[in-house]
């Protein structure tokens, strides 16, 4: 205890040097927590991008490709499939519900996703968490939409505005569908998906804006108007992909099996959980190396206070010198000097988690409304605490360098004259 009270003192009397060096290490430890957590939230985020769903069901393809585009809205489908083969998937006993998607259209840079009512019942993200909506309705006309969180926000969109959809990605003069404008009746509350991204219309609604329409082109004199548009037989002829629930999950792989073995035409049916597993290690390769890097930045806040200890030695010879002459042993001064850095080290992981939080709290709100990620502010998981319990062994570790030296040399370097 009292070589403790020495060195808290011996801290205390040289203040600036210390806090800048326990400043550099909070910085360090902040920004390894910071990485983490936002690594942790980000996979998390990832995952449940689309939950209680046990299959979805594309064109022949490859798995990773068919989650892109279906629940990502990355990419395009290389092909469709047949309205009659989602009745049959539909009618299948085993199943319990299914969600018919139609892609390829845009509004602004946003892609446009036709589907029916059952969308808004049974699509689930997170941990099995509903879609809700923030104002407004589902769609119930044939030229409603409904729009995510991101889009409303970013466009400014308000419930009755018009908007007209673009047929395929580029939003260009040629390929709008300018004659047949919809109508906002819905936006979805924020849920951190590429929901938020995406405007939604009924199936109808895609297959009205595309009567007419050959080779991504209107043909001349066979479009018709919108009110003519409503007395046409809307069924579509094909749909992009499709969602499936089961009604239990012991049959998944017995009808993934009947999917993948259709002969009408040929088809895909991929597990999403397992599918969004290996898009994570195909793309988790950049949060290793955020890791990296923060992790790097911490030995480099240590090193930085390695180097003001030793610095600070120089300066302190004659006082390791006078401790020695008045009956301090070796071993008091080297535990003098491990203590300097234990405290050191610790006060800097304390402040650095401090001031993680404090950051969190700031940029929380930014990082939901700007990219849908939602980071938790609490307690540190366990993963957190063992890092925090490494960064304290290696900053007391490093103190026993200095320790050393002061150990060795203390009585011998402070009494000796140096011309």
């Amino acid at each position: 205890m009292p070589i403790l009270s020495l060195a808290w003192k011996s801290l205390l009397n040289r203040r600036f040097t210390v806090m800048l060096t326990v400043f550099s290490i909070a910085l360090s430890v902040a920004l390894l927590l910071g990485v983490e957590r936002l690594r942790d939230q980000t996979r998390a985020s990832f995952a449940n991008t689309i939950s209680g769903t046990d299959l979805i069901v594309g064109a022949r393809g490859g798995a990773v490709q068919l989650l892109l585009y279906s629940v990502f809205r990355m990419g395009d489908a290389s092909n469709n499939l047949s309205w009659e083969s989602y009745q049959a998937i539909a009618r299948h006993p085993k199943v319990a519900w299914t969600v018919p998607m139609s892609l390829g259209d845009s509004h602004r840079g946003y892609r446009v996703l036709g589907t029916n009512g059952d969308y808004f019942e049974h699509y689930r993200y997170a941990r099995k968490q509903a879609l809700s909506f923030a104002q407004g309705t589902p769609f119930s006309d044939l030229y409603d939409a409904v729009l995510g969180a991101e889009v409303a926000s970013a466009l400014g969109y308000r419930l009755g505005d018009p908007i007209v959809l673009a047929h395929g990605a580029s939003d260009v003069a040629f390929a709008r569908h300018d004659d047949k404008p919809f109508r906002v009746v819905g936006i979805l509350a924020r849920t951190g998906t590429p929901v938020d991204r995406t405007v939604h219309v009924s199936l109808q609604g895609i297959e009205a804006i595309h009567v007419g329409w050959e080779s991504g082109a209107p043909a001349r004199g066979l479009s018709p108007s919108a009110e003519r548009a409503r007395t046409m037989d809307l069924t579509p002829e094909a749909i992009t992909a499709i969602l499936v629930g089961l009604k239990s999950r012991i049959a998944t792989f017995q009808v993934q099996r009947y999917v993948n073995d259709y002969r009408a035409e040929p088809l895909t049916a991929i597990l999403p959980g397992a599918t969004l597993s290996q898009l994570w290690s195909l793309i988790g390769i950049a949060e290793n190396a955020l890791l990296i890097v923060s992790t790097f930045v911490v030995v480099v806040g240590l090193f930085g206070m390695l180097t003001a200890v030793l610095t600070s030695l120089n300066e302190r010879r004659r006082e390791m010198a006078i401790l020695r002459s008045v009956g301090a042993r070796p071993g008091h001064v080297f535990a003098l000097v491990m203590g300097e850095s234990g405290v050191l080290t610790l006060f800097g992981v304390a402040l650095g988690f401090t001031l993680l939080h404090v950051l969190l709290f700031v940029a929380q709100p930014i990082l939901e409304n700007q990219f849908g990620i939602s980071i938790a502010i609490g307690a540190p998981s366990l993963y957190e605490i063992s890092l925090l319990g490494i960064i304290c062994a290696s900053g007391i570790l490093i103190g026993a360098i200095p320790a050393y030296r002061a150990y060795k040399l203390s009585l011998a370097d402070g009494l000796s004259v140096r011309v």
